[in-house]
């Protein structure tokens, strides 16, 4: 968790790029859900009043920031049906074990008409690139002393991302990307443009089908 934390310190230029482009997207709604909260980093600005994480230490942090935290996983969400009007997923989708399944559970709880968010790390940028070459190294290393984190992550570009939300029932899909150079590089926030195929971080909206259960 320090480690996650500290990267939003370091990089508040790259947060705050990214924040903007997530907001750029969110709909009007009055109950949202954030799955794989954190530390509440994107729901707390973003007024989503319920996030749901695996990691205590986490929804710990969440619930100071003003988040109701719920325990749990992407696959098995702990929520009735249509209980929600949002469901955010912001850098999570990477480390689902399934995702075709997370998603049909966020279709489960939105309400007909609601609205999945999610933004990830395009695996086709240079960012993306990078992060791939990081975890094959960090693999390697990992698999020596029996640590799992990066054998677990697996990036998508966004025509894989698409696929998944469309065969969950999401239509409509809205995209807009950010993030135009390294992180690290970033002086001023930037202003999130259409589409995708040049920002590292890409965000897409997609509405759920009517009479989808």
């Amino acid at each position: 968790m320090d480690r996650y934390e500290r990267w939003f310190e370091r990089n508040r230029t790259a947060y705050l790029s990214e924040l903007s482009a997530v907001e750029s997207l969110m709909p009007r709604f009055q109950r949202g859900l954030e799955v794989g909260v954190g530390t509440g980093r994107f729901a707390a600005p973003l007024g989503v009043s319920v996030g749901l994480d695996p990691s205590r230490p986490m929804i710990e942090v969440a619930r100071r920031r003003g988040v109701a935290p719920v325990r749990g996983v992407a696959e098995r969400l702990p929520f009735g049906d249509e209980k929600f009007d949002l469901v955010l997923m912001v850098t999570v989708v990477f480390l689902l074990r399934d995702r075709a399944a997370a998603f049909r559970e966020a279709s489960r709880v939105l309400k007909p008409g609601g609205s999945l968010v999610a933004g990830f790390i395009d695996k086709e940028s240079p960012l993306g690139r990078r992060y791939q070459r990081e975890k094959e190294e960090k693999g390697k290393k990992e698999r020596k002393d029996k640590s799992g984190f990066y054998e677990e992550a697996h990036f998508l570009a966004p025509e894989e991302m698409a696929a998944l939300l469309e065969e969950a029932g999401f239509r409509d899909l809205a995209f807009v990307q950010t993030l135009f150079c390294e992180p690290e590089d970033l002086r001023s926030a930037e202003t999130p443009r259409p589409g995708y195929g040049r920002g590292s971080f890409v965000v897409v909206r997609g509405v759920k089908e009517a009479g989808r259960s």
